[in-house]
């Protein structure tokens, strides 16, 4: 048996539940501590054996009854048991990820979709790297592991790829890749070499039935500065062995300047149709040389050119055939000069409890000794 607690119980911390609870290995975890930004429960009592109504209302049951959060207190809990215990940490927060270490240290794993950990500082990164292949066994007989399958490609085999390839001692040339839904998305839908022979929609009109489908941040302009992209590549280049770094990362913020500043999200969507010229003029230069445009990150591992930048495919090439809001990364190796492709949905619920719940399957192996 395996303990779980879930720090930030919203879509992916519920989702995480109820897929657990359906699985056939259900009995081998324990969800005993659960956390909203306000307030915690932690019992012994196992929340996946909830009802599925009340699984459904994991936020509302945690803020109605349980105490003010106290993270600290939520890893001694965890630690006391003589169980593995792993802590799942579904924010997007920098404060929630520097505790990492601390929780390693109590002898805690940690399974996590939160980039900040692994793209932020690379002092923290490296503590963190370090803990995980080097702390020793701690009390209770447990060696803490950290796995974040899903801070690059949601619930796809993107960093294990990455790992195997590093781990068996493969030489990774470089690593590109459409990164990002959202922008796979809009420029699937706006730049495209099929077509009825109409004119492409307005770009402005294309970022606004993303935003109503809800495939964009509520300011479109969290998707279209790059800095999502630009973490996710951070990530791959550091496990590649490359110290890249957010503020030396060249990455092409495709916001018109103009619009950058705007405090209102409404105004800015309002005043975004005033630069559908500049996003057209792109769009045809690009396809009257039978390419289309793509938004791509770039690790550049032997050339040092590693990039987030709006970029010119072929309609030959993977990148420009892609459908939807799927990612596609490709690494190119020693082993595989020709590439080796992973395409597949990078982002919502379901997918990221599904590559979370892979992650704690892997730990509870371990812990388990399969």
């Amino acid at each position: 048996m395996v303990n779980v607690g879930i720090v930030g119980i919203g879509l992916v911390g519920s989702e995480l539940v109820s897929q657990i609870l359906k699985s056939s290995v259900s009995k081998a975890f324990k969800v005993v501590g659960l956390t909203t930004s306000q307030k915690m429960i932690v019992s012994d009592q196992d929340y996946t054996t909830l009802s599925v109504a009340d699984q459904d209302n994991l936020r509302s049951i945690v803020n109605s009854t349980g105490t003010a959060t106290n993270l600290d207190q939520f890893a001694q809990y965890l630690s006391k048991s003589t169980e593995h215990s792993i802590i799942v940490d579904c924010t997007a927060s920098e404060q929630v990820a520097a505790l990492y270490p601390a929780w390693l240290r109590l002898g805690l794993s940690v399974v996590t979709p939160n980039k900040k950990a692994f793209s932020s500082s690379m002092e923290l990164f490296k503590e963190i790297q370090d803990l995980a292949v080097n702390t020793s066994t701690t009390k209770h007989g447990r060696t803490p592991l950290i796995y974040h399958e899903t801070t690059v490609g949601a619930g796809l085999p993107v960093l294990s790829t990455l790992t195997d390839f590093v781990k068996t001692g493969d030489e990774i040339i470089k690593i590109e890749g459409i990164f990002s839904g959202t922008l796979s998305y809009l420029f699937n839908n706006f730049s495209t070499l099929t077509g009825t022979g109409a004119a492409p929609k307005p770009f402005s009109e294309t970022v606004s039935i993303a935003k109503d489908l809800g495939y964009t941040e509520p300011d479109p302009r969290d998707d279209l500065n790059g800095m999502d992209v630009a973490r996710k590549v951070t990530i791959c280049g550091r496990l590649a062995g490359v110290e890249l770094d957010l503020s030396t990362l060249p990455v092409e913020n495709i916001v018109p300047e103009a619009l950058q500043s705007i405090a209102s999200t409404d105004e800015f969507m309002s005043k975004l149709p005033e630069f559908d010229d500049h996003f057209a003029k792109l769009n045809s230069e690009a396809l009257s040389e039978g390419q289309v445009l793509r938004y791509v990150g770039l690790v550049d591992v032997k050339g040092g050119q590693s990039s987030v930048k709006l970029a010119k495919y072929p309609a030959t090439h993977p990148f420009a055939s892609l459908q939807g809001s799927d990612n596609i990364i490709k690494f190119t190796t020693k082993y595989f000069p020709n590439g080796v492709i992973i395409q597949g949905a990078g982002a919502g619920a379901a997918v990221t409890a599904y590559g979370i719940f892979t992650d704690l399957l892997k730990i509870q192996e371990r812990a388990e000794g399969f």
